[in-house]
């Protein structure tokens, strides 16, 4: 708490500098300092148009043409900080959401960085469930999660509070079971270890207070880094296809609202642009050269407006 006072103060302190007192102080959103997360939100951001500048390892960055400040913080103090004030937006993990127990609200799924939070145990264990973790040692860096989710089953367990290195606590004799993130599952069998009862699944997330000091600008942003997300789940397929056919093609792409499709020259013939989701992509193009389209092309999008 007294790192949080600190903080404050000097987000306080800069501000005061900058600004007049009676003047409006930008939107500050917070983003990890280091690491994979850091790297996804700071892409994410320059994919949106929401471009700055970070000096080496600074701590605050202005945003060109916008008026927001960016302040790079622990992954893991971005809810509690936002809860208090000190940022008004941030991006960060759900899992560390749901562990800060923050009041705060979701504003967006970033679709990225999803994993899923599961008690382990010993490949060789007889445990079945997480309720017969009653009265065992679980090593965790998600001791209030793993707490709720215990106590919703009658059961209550020793944790032992950790930030890292949590897969091999059951190996150095410090736990029986261990609550842990788990992406491909690698980590787990290298350990000797099984999935044994999943809490939930999580992903990077856009969080917001109440206290917004500028909700223009923060569904600005929303709505540029909803372009982004919603743009990586489609692509834009273009394919000239027999008119006679046309209808069969609407079909098998349908589009977002409807296809564009256009005049060739070969009146018999015409052109078609349609948004098709990615995951989607390839069966339809098959599809299509089945039914006889011609000069099917993928094109990546890489931002939109629904």
């Amino acid at each position: 708490m007294v790192l949080l006072v600190k903080f404050i103060h000097q987000l306080n302190t800069i501000e005061r500098r900058a600004k007049p007192l009676d003047g409006p102080r930008n939107l500050r959103i917070g983003l990890p300092s280091k690491g994979r997360l850091s790297e996804i939100a700071s892409e994410l951001l320059g994919q949106a148009g929401i471009k700055f500048r970070r000096q080496s390892r600074g701590l605050f960055a202005k945003v060109s043409g916008l008026p927001i400040d960016l302040v790079f913080l622990r992954t893991d103090d971005i809810p509690t900080l936002c809860a208090e004030g000190a940022i008004d937006m941030g991006i960060t993990g759900s899992d560390l959401v749901e562990e800060a127990g923050a009041d705060i609200a979701v504003r967006m799924k970033l679709g990225m960085g999803r994993c899923r939070l599961a008690f382990c145990v010993p490949d060789d264990s007889d445990i079945a469930n997480a309720s017969q973790l009653d009265q065992s040692r679980i090593a965790t860096s998600f001791p209030a999660v793993t707490r709720r989710y215990l106590a919703d089953r009658q059961a209550e367990a020793h944790l032992v509070a950790l930030s890292g290195s949590v897969e091999v606590m059951i190996q150095l004799g410090i736990a029986d079971a261990i609550v842990d993130l788990v992406e491909t599952g690698s980590t787990l069998a290298a350990n000797r270890l099984r999935i044994l009862e999943e809490i939930g699944s999580y992903e990077t997330v856009l969080i917001q207070n109440d206290r917004n000091h500028d909700p223009v600008t923060a569904d600005r942003v929303v709505r540029r880094l909803e372009g982004v997300v919603i743009a990586r789940d489609y692509s834009l397929l273009e394919y000239n296809v027999p008119r006679a056919k046309l209808a069969d093609a609407e079909e098998i792409t349908p589009g977002f609202n409807s296809p564009t499709v256009n005049a060739l020259e070969d009146e018999q013939w015409c052109s078609v642009r349609v948004m098709v989701k990615r995951k989607d992509i390839i069966e339809a193009m098959e599809r299509l050269e089945t039914l006889g389209a011609s000069a099917i092309i993928e094109t990546p999008i890489s931002n939109c407006r629904l």
